[in-house]
């Protein structure tokens, strides 16, 4: 690779001979270490690879490279730290023109930390968000168990009957949470499988109206225009659907609309319209909304818009975000019409 090429990498490299000695360093890599990139050719690599692990051991001590095993062909990436403190993925490749033979030159590549920091501070999101959120129902479950254990005999049977549908509301809520998550993992790694076959969008909303309706005092209208048949997974409209209405129910004010047909411009997708009276969304943060863990501060998981998004493009079709005629926010949800030959 030509050194202007090199250069261009987004990633550091360094390169030594079979000596051990430096021959090139691409700008990514004299930014990361704080060297001159021509200062350094000739410098041995453990001495231009100033890298230290949480210890203080040197990285040129600790890998040994021209030193090791004559099968040997790379180290993996593992991390280290930079003189300045900041953490740098290491990955090398020994080069041998031949099986044991002789090293003849070493690439090492220095990828930035920061990455795998996002990572792990999403991580730490997941669990503080699942403990969050599972606290609240299980202390539920539990405080209602242990009254209707002690107190049995001196309870009626109404009081009975309300504890234990609360339990029930509680488990429901936790056997959600856990579904969530497992479609945030399939998500995440591609893994997400749909069972599509023509579905009654229609006969859909009106199920998740039918369900929303008797557990919020807020008022849902339901307006079907036309009653298309999209190509969908029907248990995951289902669950695209509710996640969007207990959205509006959960953000907005007043009444929350939902409205089925046909989408006016795009004779190829069927709609489905969720709008509410609330403030809105800003232009500005609507692109997060369907970001992993956004809450506007109403409490929820943070990961309900983030599954539809998800199940919206499995599905390809779209979901957009924009304001509301009368004021609050507009949900469009827009699906793929199925085949008529398949409705046969």
């Amino acid at each position: 690779m030509a050194p202007e090429a090199i250069d261009l990498l987004p990633d550091g490299a360094v390169i030594a001979d079979a000596e051990g000695r430096v021959v090139l360093v691409n700008r990514a890599a004299a930014s990361m270490l704080d060297v001159d990139t021509g200062a350094v050719v000739g410098e041995k690599l453990g001495d231009v690879l100033a890298l230290t692990d949480h210890d203080g051991c040197r990285w040129a001590d600790a890998i040994d490279l021209y030193a090791g095993l004559a099968i040997r062909t790379g180290v993996g990436e593992q991390s280290w730290l930079l003189p300045d403190g900041t953490e740098v993925l290491v990955a090398v490749r020994l080069n041998r023109s031949e099986r044991r033979g002789p090293i003849e030159s070493v690439a090492v590549s220095l990828r930035s930390g920061r990455g795998r920091a996002r990572l792990d501070r999403e991580r730490s999101d997941l669990v503080a968000t699942v403990a969050h959120e599972l606290r609240s129902p299980l202390t539920g479950v539990k405080g209602f168990v242990h009254a209707l254990l002690n107190r049995w005999d001196k309870l009626t049977d109404e009081q009975k009957r309300l504890m234990l549908t609360t339990v029930s509301v509680d488990a429901d809520r936790l056997s959600r949470l856990i579904a969530e998550l497992l479609d945030v993992a399939r998500i995440d790694t591609g893994r997400l499988t749909l069972h599509r076959r023509p579905t009654d969008l229609a006969l859909k909303a009106e199920r998740v109206h039918a369900s929303m309706a008797v557990s919020t005092a807020r008022e849902i209208v339901l307006d079907v225009v036309e009653r298309p048949m999209i190509d969908a997974d029907p248990d995951k409209v289902v669950q695209v659907l509710t996640n969007v209405v207990e959205n509006a129910v959960r953000h907005g004010d007043g009444r929350v609309c939902v409205r089925v047909g046909l989408a006016a411009d795009d004779p190829g997708y069927a709609e489905t319209v969720v709008t509410d009276e609330g403030e809105g969304i800003p232009a500005e943060l609507r692109n997060r909304v369907f970001t992993k863990f956004w809450t506007s501060g109403s409490g929820g998981s943070g990961l309900g818009l983030y599954i539809v998004h998800g199940l919206m493009k499995a599905h390809n079709g779209l979901a957009i975000i924009d304001d509301a005629p009368g004021g609050g926010s507009r949900f469009t949800l827009r699906w793929p019409l199925a085949d008529p030959a398949e409705q046969a």
